[in-house]
């Protein structure tokens, strides 16, 4: 008798502990309660340090509350996407996992359970793409839209899912011919349309999520709408319009200006990086550094871009636009007489960075052509590319075709000057330029006949020609073997549905 009590009990104790355990399993919660909301804040200025001081405030008021593991995901994300160090690789990568983990032992019963799995997922993405590993990135985009999915079908009226599904199923929609693997593949499938209007649905929501999230959907709404729908006054405008703070707020402080120099505003992107706030509260960042050199070259002020360039080489950990930086140092030095130096910095073209990016791929190609470009001509594309379109018309005035030797030249020289009058609104002008570059370099490996297509469907769907618009839209499409393949098509992909209304 005395050994079936002894079993007895230790069944008891046994189902004890197992009870305690459910007990402890059950209690993970996911609150994002005002002291979350406050480091996601934080983190969303890229104010790491602080927000990562409240985080750990949150674990210690409630160990079992899993949105501290959330946040600590945008920390990691953050630093990497930024800095790209791969010391910083090897220690923050593999928590993207350890997190995800971690995060699927909270209630099913949540609306942040999938939420959270999935935002993580995409961290871990984007984290892979930037260290060259696509195919893992590729599998960890599809898991989190498949997430973010099953999340908005079991809760419809839990509005966070529209930012990151809304994002998702744009950027699905228009993927280039280059990755469409990647959708057909992961059996992914987007609309543009529909996309757009779930984000733009989140943005204008007087939703209590809606407002606490908005830092992030700020960030990432004005990339959709200047890449993905091609309203890049409308991007920028938005800054403007919902006042972002681009002094205290880091995260836009880049977005506004990294949109601003694609949109060839350069002396508007030095005016906001250079009244960001400088304190050491934010995330330490070599990409001003960067930025600052593009906007004084662009102004063909070489010695000043030399050193902010050299600076961002210098600190920079990462891999990518690096060789787009050397090749960009490289035009700072040849403009400046000095081969000596150009030459040096081009042979580090050959040496440093990856080419992940269009940017990187197009300086390997130049440098390994060992050609130096036409002056006349770098420098127009210089003053062109900063929003300086007058004076880079100055520059080409009274030229022709006639004038350049090289098939090459005369080929960059018509594209050229489409640009500028297309930048000067002189519509015209600018589509009998294209169509001639269209003409000279259709069958060429350089980008000037694609983008001429492009840009001549721009000018056609702002006139409300959409039809003519897809025509040139197409006909970049069609274009195979030139430069800059994948962000042309996608854009391309992008004007197409826009145009039909996809």
């Amino acid at each position: 008798m005395s050994y079936f009590r002894d079993i007895m009990k230790q069944w008891v104790l046994l189902f004890f502990l197992m009870g305690c355990c459910t007990v402890s399993h059950a209690q993970k919660v996911y609150e994002f309660n005002s002291t979350c909301q406050q480091a996601y804040q934080e983190i969303t200025k890229l104010k790491i340090s602080s927000g990562l001081a409240l985080i750990q405030k949150v674990k210690q008021q409630n160990p079992d509350n899993l949105i501290p593991v959330l946040l600590e995901s945008y920390v990691d994300f953050y630093i990497l996407f930024f800095n790209e160090d791969p010391k910083d690789y090897e220690i923050r990568y593999p928590k993207f996992s350890e997190r995800y983990d971690q995060l699927l032992e909270g209630p099913k019963s949540s609306p942040f359970y999938y939420y959270c799995l999935s935002t993580v997922k995409v961290h871990r993405a984007a984290a892979a793409i930037k260290f060259g590993k696509m195919w893992d990135a590729g599998w960890d985009f599809r898991k989190a839209y498949q997430l973010i999915k099953e999340n908005k079908k079991l809760f419809p009226t839990f509005t966070a899912n529209d930012m990151m599904y809304g994002a998702l199923q744009a950027v699905v929609g228009t993927i280039p011919k280059g990755y469409r693997w990647i959708a057909s593949l992961f059996g992914m499938k987007g609309s543009l349309k529909e996309g757009m209007k779930t984000v733009r649905g989140f943005i204008n929501s007087n939703d209590p999520w809606a407002k606490i999230m908005f830092n992030e959907a700020a960030f990432i709404y004005p990339y959709l709408l200047f890449y993905i729908e091609n309203k890049k006054e409308e991007a920028l405008a938005f800054a403007q319009q919902r006042k972002l703070d681009l002094v205290n707020n880091h995260l836009h402080t880049y977005m506004v200006a990294n949109l601003a120099i694609n949109n060839k505003q350069s002396e508007l992107a030095k005016k906001i990086i250079l009244t960001r706030n400088r304190s050491d509260d934010y995330l330490r960042v070599s990409i001003w550094d960067f930025e600052m050199g593009f906007t004084k070259l662009y102004h063909l002020e070489t010695p000043e871009a030399a050193r902010y360039l050299e600076s961002f080489l210098n600190s920079f950990k990462g891999k990518f636009y690096v060789k787009d930086a050397y090749q960009k140092l490289s035009w700072c030095y040849y403009l400046q007489g000095n081969m000596a130096a150009a030459e040096e910095a081009r042979k580090k073209i050959l040496q440093k960075g990856a080419t992940d990016s269009d940017a990187d791929k197009q300086a390997l190609k130049d440098a390994k052509s060992g050609k130096w470009p036409n002056i006349v001509l770098l420098k127009a594309r210089l003053l062109s590319d900063g929003g300086y379109s007058t004076d880079a018309a100055t520059l080409l005035q009274g030229k022709t075709e006639n004038d350049f030797l090289k098939e090459e030249e005369k080929l960059e020289f018509a594209y050229r000057m489409a640009r500028i009058f297309d930048d000067l609104g002189r519509d015209e002008e600018a589509i009998q330029y294209y169509l001639t570059t269209i003409r000279l370099g259709e069958n060429r490996k350089e980008y000037f006949a694609a983008r001429a297509a492009l840009q001549t469907g721009q000018i056609y769907e702002r006139k409300g020609q959409k039809a003519t618009a897809i025509t040139y839209y197409q006909k970049c499409l069609d274009m195979d073997d030139h430069e800059y393949k994948n962000s042309l098509d996608q854009r391309a992909k992008s004007g197409i549905a826009r145009c039909k209304g996809e």
